[in-house]
């Protein structure tokens, strides 16, 4: 909650003055709705917030799909290749961010693969179970961000149970952790 004082807005732990009295940093946390009332505060609900993956700061919902950007008259905005310029919708850069997860996690044991590679050398079979898990999770998170067919539906997917567990199909725990 934010609080006014003659439609002036009064930060929570700041001192302020009112007809001459210098009230306390803490006096807005510990004074009663009362004793805010009786000197002409008003409490103003905050703004709401919305999750800047899903929606613009004015609480409409981002376009899910990939757009092809045109002019005023219809005809292709083009980029400095000749290409038309996309914007790309959620799901595109939801998919795109699950996609770099998965390269930081394969990363890891990346020293492994080129060790087998160079040398010979067999990988750790938990690792390689490690790795196949991140592929098989990032494949199913992909199917899961694509079959959202709103926001509201994606917003659930990114959310979690009631018992705190997640939505979405979660990536492997790395077996040296």
């Amino acid at each position: 909650m934010a609080f006014k004082l003659n439609g002036k807005p009064l930060a929570v732990d700041v001192a302020f003055t009112h007809a001459d009295i210098q009230y306390p940093a803490n006096w807005l946390r510990l004074s009663t709705a009362d004793e805010k009332t009786a000197l002409g505060i008003t409490e103003v609900a905050d703004s709401p917030t919305y999750d800047s993956r899903f929606y613009k700061g004015n609480g409409t919902a981002k376009t899910l799909t990939d757009t092809n950007e045109v002019d005023d008259n219809g005809d292709p905005v083009l980029d400095s290749n000749g290409d038309q310029l996309v914007t790309l919708g959620v799901k595109s850069v939801l998919i795109a961010k699950e996609k770099d997860i998965a390269q930081s996690l394969l990363n890891i044991y990346d020293w492994q693969v080129i060790r087998k590679a160079e040398k010979g050398t067999a990988m750790d079979s938990s690792v390689v179970t490690f790795r196949d898990g991140i592929r098989t999770a990032y494949t199913t998170r992909k199917t899961e961000i694509t079959n959202c067919a709103d926001t509201a539906a994606l917003v659930t997917l990114y959310g979690s149970k009631d018992d705190g567990t997640p939505n979405m199909t979660q990536y492997p725990d790395d077996p040296n952790d």
